[in-house]
């Protein structure tokens, strides 16, 4: 696995805080998220409760993110991630399930501060108002031209993960539209 980041921690100052969040371990599980092995092996790695749809449950450091109806993301500390997947391989041999490292092929960011829901809501066809998007919610989505995946995980900060390849390119589009004097008053 990699040493160093997609961005080596690149930050944008503005009305929010844009920042790369550095390394941390990913795990694409995918299977039948409804058999009792595949949930017992998760939430014993995890140390959550499994996420129902569109949803993430997340722990002092590790997280599991519903993705799609047989894909899960399993964060965890970066360190951990190898191990981690030997694990969940274990528990889950003679199942149908495909667990795999992603780690070195995303990005995670992090957008903080009182707009910024405001700065994504501009990028994202997802509806970020409070009453349609809170704590505990993931979607997968495009941002701009790319996909990507949100969930509100502060009070006034979000999580984006995606593409590695892509890093530089979102990490610019949310640093623009975070930047002073580009509020909309959209929230």
């Amino acid at each position: 696995m990699s040493d160093v980041s997609a961005l080596m921690g690149a930050v944008a100052e503005g009305r929010t805080r844009v920042e790369e969040a550095g390394l941390a371990g990913m795990i694409t599980l995918r299977g039948d998220l409804s058999s009792s092995k595949l949930v017992a092996a998760v939430t014993g790695l995890a140390g959550v409760e499994m996420p129902g749809q569109r949803e993430i449950k997340t722990g002092d450091d590790k997280a599991v993110a519903w993705m799609s109806r047989d894909e899960l993301l399993i964060m965890v500390p970066h360190e951990e991630a190898d191990g981690a997947v030997a694990t969940l391989s274990a528990a889950l041999a003679g199942e149908h399930a495909t667990v795999a490292n992603v780690s070195d092929a995303r990005a995670l960011f992090r957008v903080e501060g009182p707009h910024a829901r405001e700065a994504l809501a501009k990028l994202t066809p997802v509806d970020l108002h409070p009453m349609s998007f809170g704590a505990g919610e993931m979607r997968r989505t495009r941002m701009a031209q790319v996909p990507a995946a949100i969930w509100q995980s502060g009070e006034d900060q979000f999580s984006v993960i995606c593409f590695r390849s892509v890093a530089q390119y979102v990490f610019d589009l949310l640093a623009l539209s975070a930047k002073d004097g580009s509020e909309v008053g959209y929230f």
